[in-house]
């Protein structure tokens, strides 16, 4: 059989867009069916791009945190009550070591959070900040096991219940349960994101910016620590398709449909995204941080893996995508159909609190900001945005947006009328002992959180619709950063603001007072 087409694709990786460098592997039936590396993992000491090269694979080290966890405690429930330990202020009792696992814990995102509290971009963030922050937590953003929010620290928290519990590092336990037997010799675990053991450079910038390395200081665990290389992510596609046939195997449990509270099938447990690409079911997770970007999943339907590597900030889920398509001859996707002015407006959705925002983009599609960065959706010739996780339809009651994902459905409330600007002043939260500041420089208003962890930038708040406001937080310690914070302010019986509601998809319902 030849695969013409995706020797095309990956002709064309290299330069659709240009990055210093990268790595992907496609395989069929638990064999390599193509791989290829290109470009540099360190331009400046012109270190090539090899198959041997480590590469921080950031947030798919989710599923092997849990396949340890599996692994150690075949009933992760054992571990329940050890959760009070590093949550000591938490006032809900419900929170179950399995909400972790499948992102429905309810924990507000601590990268988020971080920033709430006055981490600068690029400052130090190690164990000891980690703790505080997670320890800090008292309230959750919804009810455990009833929504879907992603949360970086579920995972950390994990690593960190089984290492107390087993007496033995992460890194030990990885090692021993996980990589020696799936053929794994150069992963590891590596905390510090400041540099790589073997000095691969993680990049920022563009072609016509300029690439520059990528500053981190982050300290990351069982969330997203992991390195590891093309050859050994290769043996890790193999250990899942050898064990595609056995569903009690540590692979088998991991990649089971896990369910809500009320019973609606989620999209994601122990680590693991269930999608669907070109109309095929698939398993797997990306990653990112400043400098990286990854994506790895499994197709069991057709056996085919797709992994990619990226030392730059690039999109590797198209590029995946578009492997994944060659292989088994996905048709061109139809031109979408021409949205209308109406697409390009703001909202609030009731259950969360938050703005989200909809724009038609230059290709005519749909822009979707709620989630930390822009979601683009098709328009369907029955008007409505999106066809899988994310749908969007104008109906007689307005807009709704349906996350299958989140499990949210709701109908979005239209932000109409002026925001009035009397909002100045210094608001504290209690839970995080944090504040934000809001200041009117020269007719234009900015804000800005301090707290344990510093002073943040200045942003500029922007207008939405009465007291609600947003302020843009593109940059931050983690490369899932907030986005946009929505700013709601509270007044009181005489109509002066009295406090504000801060939040975002990662990080929502934090009270502050003036």
């Amino acid at each position: 059989m030849t695969y013409r087409r995706l020797d095309q694709v990956l002709d064309a990786l290299p330069n659709h867009p240009p990055s210093p460098g990268g790595a992907v592997a496609v395989l069929k039936d638990g064999e390599v069916l193509a791989q290829r590396c290109w470009g540099w993992a360190d331009m400046d000491r012109r270190l090539r791009f090899t198959p041997e090269t480590l590469f921080r694979i950031c947030s798919i080290t989710k599923q092997f945190t849990c396949a340890v966890m599996l692994d150690q405690f075949p009933d992760p429930t054992v571990l329940d009550g050890d959760l009070r330990n590093y949550l000591p202020l938490l006032e809900d009792p419900r929170l179950k070591v399995t909400h972790l696992a499948h992102n429905q814990s309810g924990l507000r995102d601590y990268w988020a959070t971080a920033m709430v509290c006055g981490a600068p971009v690029e400052g130090v963030f190690g164990p000891e900040e980690a703790r505080d922050l997670i320890a800090r937590t008292r309230s959750l953003q919804f009810a455990p096991g009833m929504r879907y929010s992603y949360c970086n620290h579920n995972f950390r928290l994990l690593g960190e219940l089984v290492e107390a519990r087993t007496g033995r590092s992460l890194a030990s336990l990885l090692r021993r349960r996980i990589f020696d037997p799936a053929g794994m010799p150069s992963a590891l675990l590596c905390p510090e994101t400041s540099a790589m053991p073997d000095g691969t450079i993680g990049y920022e910038g563009s072609l016509i910016d300029g690439w520059r390395g990528a500053e981190n200081n982050i300290h990351w665990t069982g969330d997203a620590g992991i390195a590891t290389s093309l050859e050994d992510m290769i043996a890790w596609e193999k250990s899942i398709d050898a064990a595609r046939d056995d569903a009690d195997s540590l692979i088998g449990r991991m990649s089971r449909r896990t369910a809500f509270g009320d019973g609606s099938q989620a999209s994601y447990g122990f680590g693991l995204s269930h999608m669907t690409i070109h109309g095929r079911p698939v398993i797997g997770h990306g990653g990112g941080l400043r400098g990286w970007r990854s994506i790895r999943f499994y197709a069991p339907q057709d056996r085919i893996s797709v992994v990619v590597l990226l030392n730059s900030m690039g999109e590797p889920r198209q590029m995946a995508a578009d492997l994944f398509g060659a292989l088994v001859g996905a048709p061109e996707r139809p031109a979408p159909a021409s949205p209308g002015p109406e697409w390009n407006a703001s909202y609030i959705e009731p259950e969360t609190g938050l703005v989200v925002r909809t724009e038609v983009t230059a290709d005519q599609r749909i822009g979707l900001w709620f989630s930390p960065g822009r979601e683009v959706l098709e328009l369907g010739a029955d008007d409505v945005a999106g066809t899988g996780p994310v749908r969007l339809r104008h109906t007689a009651d307005g807009l709704t947006m349906e996350r299958d994902i989140d499990n949210l459905r709701s109908t979005l409330i239209p932000c109409a009328g002026a925001a009035p600007r009397d909002v100045e002043g210094v608001f504290q939260s209690s839970e995080y002992g944090a504040a934000l500041t809001c200041v009117n420089a020269g007719g234009a208003l900015y804000a800005a959180f301090s707290g344990f962890l510093g002073r943040g930038l200045m942003q500029p708040m922007l207008p939405v619709g009465p007291d609600l406001w947003r302020m843009p937080c593109p940059r931050a310690l983690d490369s899932a950063a907030p986005g946009d914070w929505t700013l709601h302010f509270r007044r009181n019986g005489s109509g002066a603001v009295s406090g504000v509601t801060v939040g975002c998809w990662l990080a929502r319902g934090i009270e502050f007072t003036r």
